[in-house]
């Protein structure tokens, strides 16, 4: 872990928040599932927006392969209404996504994670080692896309090879931080 979070690499951070339900949610033991995806997002950001259903289609397609997902939001409730764990829940009640939708009301994890807009795709191998960091494809507006660094990362992982690219900026809203 650095002082931003953690580096390619390193192990993925404890992680344990609530989903839309009020389950806790936890990653999956080493050697439990062959990725974990972690994503950042949030109810109101256009990039967030903008790559949600290429997020959850990729949660849904890989869920087969045995992948984890999982959604978190860890904005300030507080000054951004839309991302209370109110409106999570009826977003997420709405649509299928493949994956539960986490709040992180401390933002910790967040910060433990290193994570700074939302999106902010975290992918993590078998032995839960950051393996790739960024934005899930080059083009927010371009639904084509199809989320292709996160599934690149995905297929390299499932057939034991390393993600190329393994880092790529992270592009979207910042995480709204508490004062």
């Amino acid at each position: 872990m650095t002082a931003d979070g953690i580096g390619l690499g390193g192990p993925a951070p404890g992680l344990a928040l609530p989903d839309t339900e009020g389950n806790t949610t936890t990653l999956p033991a080493p050697g439990e599932a062959p990725a974990t995806v972690v994503v950042w997002t949030c109810n109101h950001c256009p990039y967030a927006l903008a790559w949600h259903d290429r997020l959850t289609a990729a949660a849904r397609e890989y869920a087969g392969r045995g992948v984890r997902f999982a959604a978190v939001n860890s904005n300030d409730a507080e000054r951004y209404p839309a991302d209370s764990p109110e409106a999570m829940t009826e977003r997420y009640d709405a649509a299928e996504w493949g994956m539960p939708y986490l709040h992180d009301e401390t933002q910790e994890v967040a910060r433990a994670f290193g994570a700074r807009t939302t999106p902010d795709v975290f992918v993590f191998d078998s032995e839960l080692r950051l393996r790739y960091r960024g934005a899930p494809d080059a083009d927010h507006q371009d639904p084509a896309q199809e989320a292709a660094w996160l599934r690149s990362a995905l297929d390299a992982l499932l057939t034991e090879t390393e993600p190329d690219p393994a880092e790529t900026e992270p592009v979207g809203c910042s995480i709204k931080w508490r004062p």
